[in-house]
């Protein structure tokens, strides 16, 4: 789910700014990347599946103690490959939260699916697992939560229902890579899982993605699907002499200029997620008094969920007050967006049987949340100059 934002949201990227201004989001360089970058071109490897692919897919699979991880151009085309795997088809219904990214309910419309819109929990903005089993009928073959903010949605729940109702579970884990749920890694939980390198998320290539396999029967058509269709995979394997089209499929493979940006991130993970945690942190505890005097509720992280750590957001009392500091702080040279527009609103949405009122939480919380300046290489002052305008904020 590449992570984007309404055009009444400003861009999701620093762009061209003014001197001093603080931009929402910056990509920056925390390892090797660019002597990765060198060698992938230097010894003429830079198509996919070559040996810095290979290096971040088997530093992904050993971490997460995942039995497959296969990078993807986006998390967009690793939520399409999801679909493909599962036979989702015409007729067939999938839910998802009305408050994500549009990638998350259309990979599943491109197949012909039926989406569900599920409301969001007042408190993570995930998916509410308790409305869950009233949007299932016979015809339900998937559900797709997505672990917002990187905070883990209540999995225990979720699984028992799929179990039961025997469908399959796809983690949209966009936002929380190496955040855990009741010390299992988000991303490992599902049967399948997707992941995002897009330049907003913590570890990024610019634009990229990663499909998580945890069930084994899914890795040998994961990799054919991929691949064009194609068993190309066992190809240079050496498990066939030749290889041809056997299944459907689309051209999902990373660069390996791409996976050798990404690698120089993901070798120092621990880093930047420590660097990310000290942000957060920050905000929290700097903000968290003068929110609560003025009805304005900082993030909320239940017992069990180690967040990943992904933004730190503002729910404001009223769409006015939202508003307004925004354009207090952009006076200020601060820029600071919301996020979603629940899709059972959007005109896709509402052709697909969205209506005004559906998800009454998605709706609000669209409405008043703010989201602060929060990037790897966002230093104290800069952080400092953030907190010190909000807290001269009036309203």
């Amino acid at each position: 789910m590449s992570e984007k934002l309404s055009i009444a949201g400003g861009s999701s990227s620093a762009g061209p700014a003014a001197d001093g201004a603080i931009p929402f989001n910056r990509s920056g360089i925390e390892g090797q990347e660019l002597h990765h970058i060198s060698q992938s071109v230097s010894i003429g490897q830079i198509a996919g599946d070559q040996s810095y692919s290979r290096k971040c897919q088997a530093l992904l699979e050993e971490v997460l103690g995942a039995p497959k991880v296969l990078l993807t151009t986006s998390c967009t085309h690793a939520l399409e490959l999801a679909a493909l795997l599962l036979d989702i088809g015409p007729g067939d219904e999938v839910i998802v939260p009305s408050f994500t990214f549009v990638s998350t309910a259309n990979a599943f419309v491109l197949r012909g699916a039926r989406i569900r819109f599920a409301d969001i929990r007042p408190d993570t903005l995930n998916i509410d697992e308790n409305q869950i089993e009233r949007l299932i009928s016979p015809r339900t073959r998937a559900m797709v939560p997505v672990h917002y903010a990187g905070v883990a949605c209540e999995m225990d729940t979720l699984l028992a229902i799929a179990r039961a109702q025997r469908i399959a579970i796809v983690e949209d884990n966009a936002h929380g890579l190496f955040g855990k749920y009741k010390q299992r890694w988000l991303g490992t939980l599902g049967t399948l899982a997707t992941q995002s390198f897009h330049e907003t998320k913590n570890i990024t290539c610019g634009e990229g993605g990663a499909l998580v396999v945890n069930d084994p029967a899914f890795i040998e058509r994961a990799e054919v699907m991929r691949e064009k269709g194609t068993n190309r995979s066992r190809f240079f394997r050496g498990q066939v002499d030749k290889y041809s089209w056997v299944d459907l499929g689309s051209s999902y493979v990373m660069s390996d200029v791409l996976a050798a940006f990404l690698y120089g991130q993901l070798e120092v993970w621990r880093q930047i997620q420590e660097k990310r945690r000290r942000i957060w942190q920050r905000y929290h505890t700097e903000l968290s008094d003068w929110a609560a005097a003025r009805d304005i509720r900082c993030p909320i992280v239940p017992e069990g969920c180690e967040q990943a750590y992904h933004m730190y957001s503002l729910i404001l009392p009223s769409l006015a007050m939202r508003q307004a500091l925004i354009a207090f702080l952009k006076a200020r040279g601060i820029m600071a967006v919301f996020h979603y527009l629940p899709l059972h609103l959007s005109p896709m949405g509402l052709k697909l049987g969205g209506r005004p009122g559906d998800c009454p939480v998605s709706e609000t919380m669209s409405d008043r949340l703010l989201r602060l300046p929060f990037f790897n290489s966002l230093d104290p002052a800069s952080q400092g100059r953030v907190i010190d305008a909000i807290r001269e904020f009036r309203f």
